[in-house]
């Protein structure tokens, strides 16, 4: 099929390079002129693990190019994706200008039947917005479809080229075939394509990533319960796992979330909520309990130096909102940094691939190092905010003689209690006993 992707963000790159891989011609629509040529030039603009095979193969073979020209870029596509942001308005509402925008424009030179999928989070009634643009303008049919992503950044590529489910949200029934047919390749294996009305398409993927927001911020207060209590966190974690209502996943403590989907989502949520005049009291709960957990790191910080951080220097390992991405969204040690930096601490970090995202926000308010070990060098302590592979089996002999003290915050509870006592390491983790060296 010809297929069309307007925004080249992690949803729209992923998205335009997986169907390229089976065969499919697809053109990515930017106005970043800057990026459209850096892509051009082949080189990707976000990291994402194994988007960079596909992404160089298919330009290579000719099935994925890039332009800023709209109307170049949709001509002989069959279906037109809107992978465009959707950022949360003061109120927490989606702001849909980007996707309105782009919809007002392709209804002016469309010239024949197309499917136009929103591919974005996009409130409960967005396809219904869309839909009544196009028919203000366009001469022609087109089908509105819904069609949620649920990409995990640091998988993105395994999860597009092999979903769980695929929501699609249409009352068309030549959009269903069509979307059928375009999806087949991708669930070879049985996992299931859900057909649904377009409203509840946009409504499960705002009740997915909200679940999955409220399963973490849970884990995380009986987290904070455990350390109140004496109990150990990871006994209690795997309990409730082993009960298969619950399940293993997301049930890992830590220092709040952050990222691209579940802040702006719940807050979405929220907000689609209030205006229907229906309660999410637990929602609300969430927000508040994971904006306190981004701060649980610092304090223990604080409480450790008697609330006298002047003159301290810190090591910190981990920058982006999780492992195995660039994105710095809402990350959680942005929290930690700013809070440790007002109380006149200084701070070195490394990330494997943050850090130029961080410097981009920071600026020149934190140091970067080459690697994890060289910012360790008279640093008071080493804090760990996110969990990325290289730092779960460290070189503690190098860890001991850099630091001034054997003293380590975990954000993300990636060390043996039993060994960092044998270690002789103060280590304070996240719902776990205190190790006091």
């Amino acid at each position: 099929m010809n297929i069309a992707v307007v925004g080249t963000g992690y949803v729209g790159l992923v998205t335009g390079t997986c169907l390229a891989e089976t065969g499919n011609t697809v053109v990515c629509v930017d106005i970043d002129e800057k990026k459209v040529a850096q892509m051009q030039n082949g080189e990707l603009p976000i990291y994402e693990p194994h988007l960079d095979v596909l992404f160089e193969r298919n330009i290579r073979q000719g099935r994925l190019s890039f332009t800023t020209d709209l109307k170049q870029g949709i001509e002989n596509a069959e279906i037109i994706f809107l992978a465009l942001p959707t950022p949360p308005g003061s109120d927490g509402s989606a702001d849909l200008s980007f996707i309105m925008d782009v919809a007002a424009s392709l209804s002016g030179i469309i010239k024949e039947y197309k499917i136009i999928v929103d591919k974005s989070t996009v409130p409960v009634g967005t396809a219904d917005k869309v839909k009544s643009i196009m028919e203000e303008n366009c001469k022609v049919e087109v089908d509105i479809v819904s069609n949620p992503e649920f990409l995990r950044e640091g998988f993105a590529v395994d999860d597009f080229m092999k979903p769980e489910r695929i929501i699609i949200g249409t009352s068309s029934d030549k959009a269903r075939k069509i979307m059928q047919d375009l999806y087949r390749p991708f669930v070879r294996q049985g996992n299931p394509i859900l057909f649904m009305d377009e409203k509840s398409a946009e409504l499960t993927k705002y009740a997915a990533n909200s679940f999955l927001a409220t399963k973490i911020t849970f884990m995380n207060e009986i987290a904070n319960l455990c350390e109140e209590l004496g109990s150990d966190v990871d006994a209690v974690r795997i309990g409730m796992g082993a009960d298969s209502r619950i399940g293993k996943r997301f049930l890992f403590p830590g220092i709040g979330y952050g990222g691209s989907c579940f802040p702006k989502d719940v807050l979405a949520l929220v907000n689609m909520a209030d205006n229907a005049h229906s309660k999410v009291d637990i929602l609300k709960s969430v927000i508040s309990a994971n904006e306190y957990q981004k701060s649980v790191l610092a304090t223990k910080i604080k409480s450790y130096y008697n609330d006298d951080l002047k003159g301290r220097h810190f090591a910190l390992w981990g920058l982006s909102f999780k492992p195995d991405t660039d994105d710095m969204r809402e990350a959680p040690s942005l929290t930690v940094i700013e809070s440790l930096l007002e109380a006149g601490a200084s701070i070195s970090a490394f990330d494997p691939e943050a850090m130029s995202n961080t410097q981009s926000i920071l600026g020149d308010k934190i140091s970067y190092g080459k690697n994890q070990y060289d910012i360790l060098e008279d640093a008071d302590a080493l804090i760990i905010t996110t969990e990325w592979s290289v730092f779960r089996t460290p070189d503690f002999s190098i860890v001991s003689t850099s630091l001034k003290e054997k003293v380590i915050f975990d954000g993300r509870n990636l060390y043996d209690i039993e060994q960092m006592s044998n270690l002789g390491f103060y280590y304070n983790s996240i719902g776990r006993v205190l190790v006091n060296g």
